[in-house]
């Protein structure tokens, strides 16, 4: 379940359309309904927080979003322009560390995709969008 209040224009998030679990783009956000517009890839359609769950942040998404990957020493290194994300070992997202320029930010706790979408945009002041 995702709380609305944490959702943008643009946010990828799993939802639960009739029992099938597909990815979609959240294209507007209703705070008054407690719903979001999320475009699902079949159609757009109005969901509830209870239909929509975070989608997990991993290696195949970073690439989705355009990230390049660096091997450093057992830790990995993800890239984006001057945007960088590390993980202390290959596979765990559950400890994060990021950055932009003198913006430094650590998470010890695996994040969904949109909420990395939503740091980079408050730290880059740039969408982060699927290629």
């Amino acid at each position: 379940m995702l709380k609305i209040n944490n959702l943008r224009s643009g946010d990828i998030v799993a939802v639960n359309d009739d029992g099938i679990t597909r990815d979609g783009t959240v294209v507007k956000v209703s705070h008054e309904e407690n719903q979001a517009l999320v475009d699902n890839g079949v159609q757009e359609f109005w969901y509830t927080p209870e239909e929509m769950d975070p989608l997990p942040l991993d290696e195949n998404q970073l690439f989705k979003l355009g990230f390049e990957k660096e091997d450093l020493d057992g830790a990995v290194k993800y890239k984006k322009g001057v945007f960088r994300l590390v993980t202390p070992k290959k596979g765990d997202f559950s400890n994060l560390d990021m950055w932009y320029r003198e913006d430094r930010r650590h998470f010890s706790f695996p994040l969904g995709v949109h909420e990395l979408q939503n740091l980079h945009l408050d730290m880059s002041k740039i969408p982060l969008d699927k290629h």
